[in-house]
């Protein structure tokens, strides 16, 4: 019955998590606001606010989960990728852990460890599975064979999704973070009010590049006749853009599962949140007769309790690391 402690400091969120026998049984967090002032985050001061989040977080994390620092049979982390600064607090911690309690050291790949969020809880898909994984800094879908047999069939050629749907929120003057914000609002809002292009790539990739001029030439033009505009359309430009985003990753998504035969459907990733994704996929499996699993919100963002399951299962497999093992701002997938 292995427990696992799990790190993950990949970027601005501080979290820690304690994984038993494949149970999660806490999963700590810890926001960064300092990044709002900003609009987005910094590097260099997300790597301090880790700092001085990371033992509070452990310790919770462990008093949660009722267990000891001396029922820890390993300490997985996430090695990359990731911002530098903000990663190497993580690894630091987790080896110094390890060493002062002679404990061996797990590294987990920040993308599959979103893509494993599955297989926390009772509802857990069958390999092979297709999972879309959507974040701030990714746009992948993935053919999942196994645990960590894994390949990239699509992603994107330029911009992730999340930073198109950030960028959007600034062009709209929306505060940081804004992508939450567009959800919100498009929860209000007429889908169909605007049409954005979607563009032509061929294959199974993406590019959102287009699409983010699209729609900051779309803005400039409409506010530039109407300096109301904005603040009478907001909802319905939220829609209008969610939508677009939407069906863009879909449409790319539901051709590699009819390429490939696959019937089971995954999210992963940040903008796995988004409400307008989520049951755009699920009305997209109830059409098509497939099967979609969508993973709980606290488990959509970037936590430990991913990276903790990701490393039970490394565990049972003794993929250790050693003390010499550093950072890697780009991981290989």
């Amino acid at each position: 019955m292995p427990v696992i402690l799990g790190i993950e400091s990949s970027c601005d969120e501080t979290s820690a998590s304690v994984c038993v026998d494949g149970n999660i049984l806490s999963n700590i967090i810890a926001n960064q606001t300092i990044h709002a002032a900003y609009g987005g985050v910094v590097p260099e001061l997300a790597s301090r606010v880790h700092q001085q989040n990371i033992i509070p977080a452990v310790q919770q994390a462990i008093i949660n989960a009722k267990v000891s620092k001396n029922d820890i049979d390993a300490v997985a982390f996430t090695r990359g990728p990731g911002l530098l600064g903000s990663l190497l607090v993580g690894v630091s911690f987790a080896k110094s852990f390890a060493l002062a309690k002679n404990l061996p050291l797990i590294e987990v790949n920040h993308m599959q460890a979103h893509i494993l969020a599955h297989f926390i809880g009772d509802h857990k898909p069958k390999f092979p599975f297709l999972c879309l994984t959507v974040s701030g800094g990714h746009t992948q879908i993935v053919l999942v064979k196994d645990y960590f047999d894994m390949e990239i069939i699509g992603q994107t050629l330029d911009d992730a999704a999340g930073e198109a749907l950030d960028k959007t929120s600034k062009i709209l003057g929306l505060p940081y973070p804004g992508g939450p914000l567009i959800d919100k609002y498009a929860r209000l809002g007429n889908a169909n009010a605007y049409a954005f292009p979607e563009p032509n790539i061929p294959g199974f990739d993406f590019s959102f590049s287009g699409l983010k001029t699209a729609i900051l030439y779309f803005i400039r033009d409409n506010v530039a006749a109407d300096p109301q505009f904005l603040e009478k359309n907001m909802p319905d430009i939220c829609a209008s853009v969610e939508q677009r985003v939407v069906t863009i990753l879909l449409n790319k998504l539901k051709k590699v599962a009819e390429k490939y035969n696959i019937t089971q459907l995954a999210l992963a990733g940040g903008v796995s949140a988004n409400t307008g994704l989520r049951q755009g996929l699920t009305n997209l499996c109830e059409s098509k007769g497939w099967e979609s699993f969508i993973p709980k919100f606290e488990y959509c963002t970037d936590n430990a309790a991913m990276i903790a399951i990701a490393g039970y299962y490394k565990y049972l497999n003794n993929e250790f690391v050693g003390q010499d093992v550093a950072p890697l701002a780009r991981m290989p997938f």
